[in-house]
């Protein structure tokens, strides 16, 4: 299994080994950049930003670890998040 196929369904932000979707819970898909396939839990909203979008920290994006990838809610679907890019470590 590679390291896509291993994160597709996967929780964002949730341990490893019990990264699974939970019960109860409302989750958005990630679609696209380095967090493709992984779900983050909407059911609290995020934390947005100005523009609707969310920047979610990771290590694996384009600016390394510190670095964030941002995402926003589809217009027609918005349980669908779309990456808009990478941003770089805040400072």
């Amino acid at each position: 299994m590679d390291e896509t196929e291993f994160m597709r369904g996967r929780v964002y932000g949730a341990d490893h080994e019990d990264a699974a979707p939970r019960p109860g819970r409302r989750y958005a898909e990630l679609v696209g950049g380095p967090l493709d396939g992984l779900l983050l839990d909407v059911t609290d909203g995020p934390e947005r930003q100005e523009d609707g979008g969310v920047a979610l920290p990771t290590e694996i994006g384009r600016h390394g670890p510190g670095g964030r990838a941002l995402y926003a809610p589809r217009e027609a679907e918005p349980l669908c998040f779309d990456w808009q890019g990478d941003l770089p470590p805040h400072r």
